[in-house]
């Protein structure tokens, strides 16, 4: 009887880890088909541990609490492992050089793979499951959803752009004829330099509109001698 006990207690483990494995393998593909620092043994690795060490604070809980004849918190490690978590999803929020911040998606996503181990662990399989494919589609499906029927503005992109102008152009007309050119513009900077003007600002486009095509666009105007222009995604 007791054999057959340990092997339901085997097998309930195997599941679970097996479970967990799978999550985190769905989770971490996504990262890595977009080539995102986080990918596919990260989020295996924090799944399966995460289940692991919830298993674990679970059994343990309930076999010490008999040997030491007092309650002990089932929930202990697993608030332990969402606190630690933190430090991995804060090592893949970069701060690039054209000041904008990447990673806060792939962060939620170590937050994510943990919060399945977790749930797997204590055995709630319905919820986890449903956790997975509400997070699938909201980083799937939602958003081509919203760039085609939602805001303007999550149809649009933002491109950084640098311009150097001769010091003989309109400043003002400037920038009117790029916002003719179906461009949107702000943050303008001004600064005057020995030969030129250079003129450092962020142009929003549709996002259907390549980064190349912004460059022949601005590159175009006259007066400029030269235009370089960097993507902000």
């Amino acid at each position: 009887m007791e054999d057959m006990l340990e092997m339901v207690v085997y097998n309930d483990v195997l599941l679970k880890l097996s479970f967990a494995a799978m999550t985190g393998v769905i989770i971490g593909l996504e990262r890595e088909l977009k080539g995102k620092p986080l990918g596919l043994k990260t989020c295996l690795i924090v799944s399966v541990i995460a289940c692991l060490l919830t298993i674990v604070s679970y059994e343990s809980a309930f076999l010490y609490s008999k040997e030491y004849s007092r309650p002990m918190d089932p929930g202990r490690i697993p608030s332990y492992v969402i606190s630690g978590i933190g430090f991995l999803g804060a090592g893949v929020i970069l701060r690039r050089s054209n000041e904008a911040i990447s990673g806060l998606t792939t962060a939620a996503l170590v937050l994510a793979s943990a919060a399945m181990g977790i749930t797997i662990g204590a055995g709630f399989y319905i919820e986890a499951l449903l956790g997975v494919l509400f997070i699938i589609f909201g980083i799937k499906v939602l958003p081509p959803v919203f760039e085609r029927i939602g805001p303007k503005k999550l149809k649009e992109r933002e491109i950084k752009v640098r311009l150097w102008i001769e010091k003989k152009v309109d400043l003002t007309n400037l920038l009117i004829d790029i916002k003719s050119k179906d461009l949107g513009i702000r943050g303008v900077k001004v600064k005057e330099e020995t030969n030129d003007i250079l003129i450092n600002c962020i142009v929003i486009t549709k996002k259907g509109i390549y980064t190349t095509d912004v460059y022949y666009k601005v590159k175009s105007l006259p007066g400029v001698i030269k235009a370089e222009v960097e993507s902000l995604e």
